[in-house]
C-alpha cells in the first residue's frame, strides 16, 4: 500500500511486475537497475534457484522525477512465475498500487501467459481489488526473437480492456523504461484521485504578504518572529525612548510650483520604554499563532486556542491530545457512525488520523509532531467551513 510523508512531500508506491515463468520479469528489473542513474536506485536483492528463476521476489527501490511538488519512490517487485509459488505470488502482491503484467510473445507461451493473467485476477480479488478498476500495463516482451506472435492477436487474447501497452525487449532495455513511466503515471493518477497523493502546494502571489496555504501559515508562525518595534530605544542614561515624527515639508515660494502647506506642527511624543522580554503567556501565543482559531467553527474555537497555546508553551505532548480530541469532536459533526465513515464523509486523510492516534499515544514529542497536528486540525476545520458544519441555529 502506498504511503505520504507530508512533511517531506514524499509518496512510495508498490508497482508488481507479474507474468509467467521465464517472461522477463527479472530480466526488466535488471535493465531499469542499470539504467538508473546510482542516486535514484536501491540496493536490488534476488533469490533465484538453479535454473535462475526467480524464487521468492526482486525488490528494486526506485526514486523518480517529482509530480509536482511531491517526489515519489517506487518499490518495484518481481513474483515467482512457478505455478506451486502462488501463495509467495499473493503475498507479494499485498499493498501493490499498479502492476505489469509481462508477457512472453513466444506462440507456445501464450497459455501460460492466459493462465497467469487470471492468476493475477484471481489472486488481485482475494485482495479486495478488481482488476478491471487497477492500474495496469501490458508489456509484450521479447520483440527481438523472430517468429513472435503479432500484437494484435497479443491484445485480443490477454488485453480486452485495451489498457497501456508496450513491445519490449527485456535483454537490451528497449521499451522497459516506458513501461515503468506508463504504470508509474497510471499509479499516480489512481493515488490522487483516492486522495492520497496531496495536491501541489498553492504558490504565493506575487508582491503579495500574506503566506499561501495553511501549511505556508503554520511555517510563518513556526518561526516566532517578534512584530517590529515602533520605539527607538535612547542611548543608556538618556530616558525614555521618544517616538520619530516625520519632518515637515518647508515652504517653497511662489513661481516655482503651486506651494505646499506645511503640516501642523505636532510635538514629538514621549513614549515609555519597551518592557523587558517575558516568556510567551497563553494569552499572547494565541494573538501570534491564529492559524487554527481563525479556521475554527464557533464551537470549536476554545479547542484551537487551547492547542496553539500549548504549541507556543512547548508542551507538544498537550498540543498533540488537544489537537486530537479537538479533529474527534470536529469529526462528529459529520453525524454518527465510526471514526473512518465520519472522516470518510468529510474527506479527511485516513493516514493523517492514525498518525495523530499514534502520536497522542507516546509521551516525548517533538515540535514537528506537534507542527503536523495543528496542519491536521486546521485541514479538517477546512473540511466543516466548506461543507457548512456546524450549521448555524
Amino acid at each position: 500500500m502506498s504511503s505520504v510523508n507530508l512533511m517531506a512531500r514524499e509518496v512510495a508506491a508498490k508497482i508488481v511486475f507479474y507474468g509467467p515463468g521465464l517472461s522477463g520479469k527479472t530480466t526488466s528489473l535488471r535493465k531499469i537497475y542499470e539504467t538508473v542513474r546510482p542516486a535514484h536506485r536501491g540496493e536490488m536483492m534476488s533469490i533465484a534457484t538453479e535454473g535462475d528463476r526467480t524464487l521468492f521476489f526482486d525488490f528494486l527501490p526506485v526514486k523518480v522525477e517529482r509530480v509536482g511538488d511531491c517526489s515519489v519512490r517506487l518499490a518495484l517487485y518481481t513474483v515467482p512465475g512457478q505455478v506451486f509459488y502462488n501463495a509467495t505470488r499473493k503475498l507479494v502482491l499485498q499493498g501493490a498500487d499498479g502492476v505489469v503484467f509481462v508477457a512472453d510473445s513466444q506462440p507456445d507461451a501464450m497459455d501460460a501467459n492466459r493462465e497467469s493473467l487470471a492468476n493475477l485476477e484471481e489472486n488481485l480479488y482475494e485482495h479486495g481489488i478488481r482488476l478491471d478498476r487497477f492500474p495496469l500495463v501490458m508489456q509484450w516482451n521479447k520483440r527481438d526473437l523472430e517468429n513472435v506472435l503479432p500484437v494484435e492477436q497479443l491484445r485480443q487474447e490477454l488485453n480486452p480492456r485495451l489498457v497501456p501497452d508496450f513491445e519490449t525487449a527485456a535483454t537490451n532495455g528497449r521499451g522497459v523504461l516506458d513501461t515503468l513511466k506508463a504504470i508509474t503515471r497510471l499509479v499516480i493518477k489512481d493515488l490522487r484521485a483516492k486522495r492520497i497523493v496531496p495536491p501541489p502546494r498553492p504558490v504565493a502571489p506575487v508582491g503579495g504578504t500574506q503566506p499561501a496555504g495553511l501549511e505556508a501559515q503554520l511555517a510563518q508562525h513556526l518561526q516566532h518572529r517578534q512584530p517590529p518595534s515602533q520605539h527607538v530605544a535612547a542611548p543608556s542614561g538618556h530616558g525614555p525612548a521618544v517616538a520619530m515624527m516625520p519632518t515637515p515639508v518647508p515652504h517653497r515660494p511662489s513661481g516655482s510650483f503651486p506651494a505646499i502647506a506645511p503640516p501642523p506642527r505636532v510635538e514629538p511624543v514621549v513614549a515609555a520604554p519597551p518592557p523587558p522580554i517575558a516568556p510567551v503567556s497563553q494569552a499572547a501565543s494565541t494573538k501570534l499563532l491564529g492559524a487554527v482559531s481563525a479556521l475554527a467553527p464557533g464551537d470549536m474555537f476554545d479547542h484551537a486556542r487551547a492547542a496553539e497555546a500549548a504549541f507556543m508553551a512547548g508542551n507538544y505532548s498537550t498540543c498533540v491530545t488537544a489537537c486530537t480530541d479537538a479533529i474527534r469532536r470536529s469529526l462528529a459533526f459529520a453525524g454518527e457512525g465510526t471514526l473512518a465513515q465520519q472522516a470518510f464523509l468529510l474527506r479527511v486523510d485516513g493516514a493523517d488520523l492514525l498518525r495523530i492516534q499514534g502520536l497522542a499515544t507516546q509521551q516525548h514529542l517533538r515540535v514537528d509532531d506537534a507542527a503536523f497536528a495543528l496542519y491536521v486540525l486546521m485541514q479538517t476545520f477546512v473540511r466543516l467551513n466548506a461543507v457548512g458544519l456546524p450549521a448555524s441555529e
